[in-house]
């Protein structure tokens, strides 16, 4: 068998005319890829821990530098929310959908900057447009949340199911879905949802507070056996006495304010302006 030799110096000059990249261009390309991740991990910083203005400011100069990146666009509409500039956040995610690269995530992201500035036909409209095929834990949650502003109960609870159902971490939809049946004046389904969230997350002190309103409204006014801080147990003992109140129980009212005065660690203002405001006993 005969070998041909290729002089080292004709097989270099034959990688370069076919278009294989010079030591100076690989270095580029190389630190190109560093500086994108560098950048990636900077950007998250910024949407989890930096101060929330600050991460406005940053992904507005990058956005400048280098207009008509997508995903710049979509970290500082992420930012406007976290930084709760709601209304310029709308107009943000309208921009990102503008894009040629938008996808049904980014209708989704709109929907949900639609219903936290309370524009809930908008909201309705844009998740109509999301392909039926797109399920995802936000779609669901929002499309629940709408159907709730909507009173479409039977659409609200569907949406509610398949949105746990999505989720490792639940514990705030239980909590939204329990308030949905609060407002609709089923307590006991409340009262479970609301023991479900916090099985999920027990330091949820909403999910606390709402729980001890769907039993309230029972007329069940023993706290129930939950993690609790002695602030905390002040404040849902506040809570308590306010449903008692409200539903005319004026003496379980007042025994429950008196309560929480004296398991506040500190000075409980509201308690004890509503305990004057009931008058001697």
């Amino acid at each position: 068998m005969r070998h041909i030799l290729i002089p080292a110096g004709l097989s270099l000059l034959a990688l370069t005319a076919c278009g294989a990249p010079s030591g100076e261009d690989a270095v580029e390309d190389a630190m190109r890829e560093v500086n994108v991740i560098d950048e990636s991990g900077l950007s998250d910083v910024m949407l989890t821990v930096a101060d929330p203005d600050e991460a406005v400011a940053y992904f507005t100069r990058a956005m400048r530098e280098s207009p008509g990146r997508i995903d710049l666009q979509r970290n500082y509409a992420k930012a406007l929310i976290r930084a709760g500039r709601n209304t310029e956040a709308v107009s943000a995610w309208e921009a990102v959908l503008g894009h040629p690269e938008a996808s049904p995530d980014d209708r989704v992201e709109l929907a949900g900057s639609y219903i936290r500035t309370n524009q809930w036909d908008q909201a309705r409209a844009t998740l109509d447009a999301v392909p039926p095929t797109h399920e995802t834990f936000d779609r669901y949650r929002y499309e629940a949340m709408v159907a709730d502003a909507r009173e479409d109960w039977g659409r609200a609870d569907s949406y509610y199911e398949t949105a746990v159902g999505l989720t490792t971490t639940p514990a705030g939809v239980l909590n939204n879905w329990g308030f949905s049946k609060l407002t609709r004046g089923d307590y006991q389904a409340a009262e479970r949802l609301f023991t479900d969230a916090l099985r999920h997350e027990p330091n949820m002190f909403t999910a606390k507070n709402n729980l001890i309103m769907a039993r309230g409204a029972q007329r069940n006014y023993d706290l129930p056996v939950i993690p609790m801080s002695q602030q905390e147990r002040a404040q849902l003992l506040y809570t308590l006495a306010l449903t008692a109140i409200k539903q005319n129980d004026i003496s379980m009212g007042r025994s429950l304010l008196e309560d929480a005065v004296e398991t506040s660690p500190v000075y409980f203002e509201e308690a004890s302006r509503a305990l004057d405001a009931l008058g001697p006993a």
